[in-house]
């Protein structure tokens, strides 16, 4: 008896753990520096499908838009836009497309020599929310 109700936790243990998801491949990264404008990049998406946000977090309060662009393993994407203030940050959204993996996304701000990057990751498929 004992182990036929092992066997039935295993088996049970075996059908919700195939069930869970995996991590998020939402990611961010930003630029580390003690002084001066802090960059950020943050990637929302899955599997090379992302949308991309450019974040300036310490803009000077009399900053209200900035010119800022989007470039993919060095190659600009699209043209250049301009991010506008939301509450203490300046920031622009790129709408989802596909990078495909491994590759280099960086945002930059005009007038701003500090670029943040991240790269795109294959995270495989994962249940959707």
């Amino acid at each position: 008896m004992r182990r036929l109700l092992s066997l039935s936790g295993a088996l049970a243990l075996a059908c919700i753990v195939p069930t869970a998801t995996p991590a998020a491949a939402d990611t961010s990264a930003c630029t580390h520096h003690w002084s001066g404008p802090q960059v950020c990049i943050r990637m929302e998406g899955r599997n090379g499908w992302n949308s991309v946000t450019a974040i300036w977090t310490n803009p000077p309060k009399s900053a209200k838009t900035r010119t800022v662009w989007l470039t993919q393993d060095g190659d600009l994407v699209g043209s250049k836009h301009t991010a506008r203030r939301k509450g203490k940050t300046i920031s622009y959204t790129w709408s989802s497309f596909q990078q495909g993996t491994d590759a280099k996304m960086c945002v930059h701000f005009k007038d701003i020599n500090r670029v943040a990057c991240d790269k795109t990751k294959y995270i495989g498929n994962r249940a959707q929310l």
